[in-house]
Formats: C-alpha cells, structure tokens, sequence
C-alpha cells in the first residue's frame, strides 16, 4: 500500500518573475569582480533542457515566496530516499511523483504553488500537470540548484525505528 505523506504546508508568499541570474548577466562586474571557483550553478537561464511551461524559480524568487508561509504551498515529489540524501526545504506536502495524480485532492487551491524535485525537471513536468488542473502554479524549483545557488537546506535524518528494525535482534531474545 502507498503512503501520501503530509509533513506540513507552512509556507507561504507572493508570486513573481523576478531572476537574479538574468539581472548578474547584464549587469557589468567592475574590476575587482572574481568568477567563483568551479563550474556555474545550474539555474534558469543556463539549463536549455527545461522545456515546462511553469516557471523555473532560482534561489532569489523562492526565497521572495517563502517569504510569505500563509500563502504557499511547497510540494515535494522527490521518493524518500532523495530527501535524505540530500535534504529539502523546512516544511511541505510531500506527494511522490507517481501519486500526484490519484492524491489531487490532498493539495489546496487556495495556495500558491512551487513544486520541487531534485533539479526542477520532475518539477516542472508536474507544474504543468497541477496547472492543467487548475493548480495555482507560480514556479518549480530543484533543491540541488537552491543549494548550488548558496541557500541552506534542511538536512532529514531517517526515523530511529527504521534503523533499530534492520538490526539484528540480541542474542539474548533468539530462541
């Protein structure tokens, strides 16, 4: 039997277009400007591969919706392993990307939207399906990008009884 799981939806802010990407590229460095070490962050403006209609958010856009928690909704579709591994944002609806469909009604309407995957790809494919469902999507947002781009995230440890459950029972209680 699969789980919908609800961590939470707290949340909320304002939608806009705004790109700190597209705004650092026109604007001109002055001499003393440095690149920074190692290859550039994965953002909006540089990823030809996204090709959804919902807005792929950078850092700068999410961090302006999160800003306001009574009004958004962050959904997460990444599998519980990829939110240990590499973390998430500190409260969302989590729905896996297979379950969105059948758990339609689980996710207000009277919420802001910003979908996340790992690198917005999965994000943005299902921005575009909420949307056609009349989702009021303002943005898909990968948490590898957010964290490339120098945003923190919330480090997820897996729950205590799961690792005592895979050890071995004591000696002493075998019989």
């Amino acid at each position: 039997m699969k789980r919908l799981i609800l961590i939470a939806t707290l949340f909320g802010a304002v939608a806009t277009n705004g790109n700190a990407a597209d705004n650092a590229a026109t604007s001109s460095p002055g001499p003393a400007a440095t690149q920074p070490a190692g290859p550039a962050p994965v953002t909006p403006a540089n990823d030809p591969a996204y090709t959804y209609k919902t807005l792929r958010l950078n850092r700068a856009a999410f961090d302006s919706l999160a800003s306001r928690p009574e009004q958004l909704l962050v959904l997460d579709i990444r599998r519980p392993d990829e939110l240990t591994k590499f973390g998430g944002f500190p409260a969302y609806l989590s729905i896996q990307t297979s379950e969105v469909q059948r758990n339609l009604a689980f996710i207000p309407r009277d919420r802001l939207i910003v979908v996340v995957s790992n690198r917005a790809h999965r994000a943005g494919a299902i921005g575009d399906l909420l949307s056609g469902y009349g989702f009021r999507v303002v943005g898909a947002i990968g948490v590898r990008d957010y964290e490339d781009e120098g945003g923190t995230l919330t480090k997820i440890a897996p729950p205590a009884q799961a690792a005592a459950a895979a050890a071995p029972a004591p000696a002493s209680q075998a019989k």
